[in-house]
């Protein structure tokens, strides 16, 4: 399934909808892109300062506990990109300004366009990014050095410096040539076991956070129930089938 989610300008509306791409059977990947010629334009300090105002005679602690929630709410509509059990590739066309960041950096695989440009920029509106990227993009990068400068300074950087340090893995000529290339990317994802795909994604996500034997413990466990899966079976007579000719058999899986 390809589902393009759209940021709007007062809201987040991908944390439900992920959360129910997560759980939809037919789902097999997703793609995140944004709508014109930007990926994101962002924060609206209007919406932000709506939220951030302090009311007359307002008790602080309980102004606080109303900021952290909304910081949290937030968080938590970035993380569903993570949480996510399907694949999810980001798409970037042009800007990539603020929780455009946060937002790819929470994504399994990202492409974009010649023309993007990306800007960790929160510093510059005197604050700390919140959202995400200063926990996520030096594991993305492994480069906390890179990720220290571009916080610190709020500088825009190109394509090509994204792909030279990792943060995407392909740079497209046109948006209609990235638009493809997630696209047929999607689709190999999407033809291979479910089963696998999933725990695949989960096996990264514990490995990243935890240590190698942490990740070995987890995978046994996981892979008691995994190995007895038809798919395990399916995949093994397809490749059989090929006689190891490094070619894969178009295999049709069953739905989660």
């Amino acid at each position: 399934m390809h589902a393009r989610v759209h940021a709007r300008k007062h809201e987040f509306t991908s944390c439900l909808l992920l959360d129910r791409l997560s759980a939809d059977a037919s789902c097999r990947c997703i793609i995140l892109s944004g709508r014109g010629s930007r990926f994101t334009e962002g924060i609206d300090l209007t919406f932000a300062m709506a939220h951030m105002a302090q009311q007359e005679g307002e008790d602080v602690a309980r102004r606080a506990f109303k900021l952290k929630a909304f910081v949290e709410h937030l968080q938590d509509c970035v993380s569903s990109l993570e949480r996510c059990s399907k694949p999810v590739i980001a798409a970037v066309r042009g800007g990539c300004v603020g929780a455009g960041v946060d937002l790819i950096c929470a994504c399994d695989i990202r492409l974009c366009t010649h023309d993007a440009w990306f800007t960790v920029k929160e510093i510059d509106l005197g604050l700390a990014a919140d959202l995400g990227t200063l926990q996520r993009l030096p594991r993305v990068c492994g480069n906390e050095s890179w990720v220290r400068e571009l916080a610190y300074t709020a500088r825009r950087f190109d394509a090509r410096e994204a792909y030279e340090r990792g943060l995407v893995s392909a740079i497209e000529p046109t948006a209609e040539a990235m638009r493809d290339g997630a696209l047929k990317l999607a689709s190999v994802i999407a033809s291979k076991s479910p089963v696998a795909v999933c725990g695949t994604k989960a096996a990264l996500n514990y490995s990243r956070d935890h240590s190698v034997e942490d990740g070995l413990v987890m995978q046994r466990i996981w892979n008691m129930a995994a190995l007895q899966s038809e798919d395990v079976g399916i995949a093994a007579a397809a490749a059989a089938h090929m006689g190891g000719r490094g070619k894969t058999q178009p295999t049709a899986f069953s739905k989660l």
